[in-house]
């Protein structure tokens, strides 16, 4: 799959990606702002301030005008927030183009924020944050992230605190968007069917008076650890839900493929080696699964459970089993062969559509890597070898690394730290 890359005069950059066999097209504007570019008073606000963006325009003044517009072609449409950057997005039929790149540029580039409605969101917001503690399976992630980064912006929840999103006023968003939504580290992916060469001159005419203000750099995240580390939120619940993390790579580390396949071995699908032996073998969970987790300057590699509250410990102690033994013995090639075959096919399921392909280039292009086509991707994960893939789990695999997230019935961290070895 094709792309192409353009700088505009102002700095933003536009990625074309043009695909001849599908009718529909995606619009999708992503920045490099987002809760790692807070601090501890303002944590949140780039989450609230993507909500803002769809309260209306100068020339779609509300939000029933914005979806309307939207709903009247058929288009899906919508917004994300995460650690390092946000994103807007519109997906419809191709010949409705136009209309989607001038309703996302519109919402992006010249939102409202009047109080009034800043004051209705935030009751929006404060529910959205009291849905997630309230999703124990939701709610161990940011009980992780705290764990392995703490008291800063890494450490930080997307939404951020109640206490904040009470205070935010409208003039904070405002000074906060001039800050962080400028063309340097602005990104405009279009991908599905389009005319390029008539297609160019309107986004350099839509985009030319994005504010060209210097980009702002995020924090530098520190990552050390010397020992095992707990953290435990307490849950009246039934079922516990554990996070165990080890301090892994950067998403620019040539490692990453190892540590891809590491995770497809360990805990993707349902022949994986903790699928068979925690939910088939010792029928301890319902869910179980593995992934590495890359970001710009940190990175940790985390295996999800959850079960029964009174197999917490045996459901710890039978994981690390699973992680000695991938330390200690190289991966036979039928099971390498196995996970290449899995990894390649879902990269590809989760290519189907024009809003799959925008994200996965865009994703590239925002966080400043080196773009890889899928094609080129799958030759990365052919190159990568058993002892590689050994390699990397003696690394990382290691009694320091050893993080433990947990939301459950449980006070006392003390009981699980006895098991946390390897």
């Amino acid at each position: 799959m094709k792309f192409h890359k353009k700088i505009l005069k102002n700095g933003m950059r536009v990625m074309f990606v043009p695909m001849k066999n599908i009718q529909t097209v995606t619009v999708m504007v992503l920045v490099e702002t987002g809760s790692e570019y807070e601090n501890k008073k303002n944590n949140g606000i780039s989450h609230f301030l993507e909500h803002m963006c769809f309260k209306g325009t100068e020339r779609r003044p509300s939000a029933k005008i914005i979806s309307q517009e939207l709903d009247r072609i058929g288009a899906e449409n919508n917004a994300f927030t995460g650690n390092e950057y946000t994103g807007y997005y519109a997906k419809a039929h191709q010949k409705h183009l136009n209309t989607i790149l001038d309703v996302i540029s519109d919402i992006y580039l010249n939102p409202n924020i009047p109080q009034a409605e800043l004051e209705k969101e935030k009751g929006v917001i404060i529910e959205e944050i009291n849905m997630y503690e309230d999703l124990p399976q939701r709610k161990v992630e940011d009980v992780l992230d705290n764990l392995l980064y703490g008291d800063q912006p890494a450490g930080f929840s997307i939404a951020g605190p109640k206490e904040n999103i009470r205070k935010l006023a409208a003039k904070d968003l405002i000074q906060y968007r001039h800050d962080h939504y400028v063309a340097e580290a602005t990104v405009l992916v279009v991908a599905g069917q389009f005319n390029e060469k008539k297609l160019l001159p309107l986004i350099e005419k839509t985009f030319k008076r994005i504010s060209q203000n210097p980009k702002k750099k995020k924090t530098k995240t520190i990552s050390k650890q010397s020992k095992p580390a707990i953290k435990i939120h307490f849950k009246a619940t039934d079922q516990s839900h554990l996070r165990l993390a080890f301090r892994s790579f950067n998403i620019y580390d040539k490692r990453y493929w190892s540590l891809s396949l590491l995770s497809a071995i360990l805990g993707n699908g349902m022949s994986s080696r903790l699928f068979q032996k925690m939910r088939e073998e010792l029928g301890i969970c319902y869910y179980i699964s593995a992934s590495n987790r890359a970001h710009l300057d940190r990175g940790h590699f985390v295996i999800s459970i959850g079960s029964a509250k009174e197999r917490a410990g045996e459901a710890i102690t039978a994981i690390l089993a699973e992680v000695k033994k991938i330390k200690d013995k190289l991966v036979d090639d039928e099971e390498l062969k196995k996970a290449k075959e899995y990894r390649i096919g879902h990269l590809f399921l989760n290519l189907e559509g024009s809003d799959d392909f925008a994200d996965f280039y865009g994703d590239q292009e925002v966080t400043r890597q080196p773009i890889l086509t899928p094609e080129e991707c799958v030759k990365e994960i052919k190159k990568v070898t058993a002892k590689d893939i050994q390699k990397v789990a003696r690394e990382i695999f290691r009694k320091e690394k050893i993080n433990l997230a947990v939301v459950g019935p449980y006070k006392n961290p003390k009981q699980f730290l006895p098991l946390l070895k390897i």
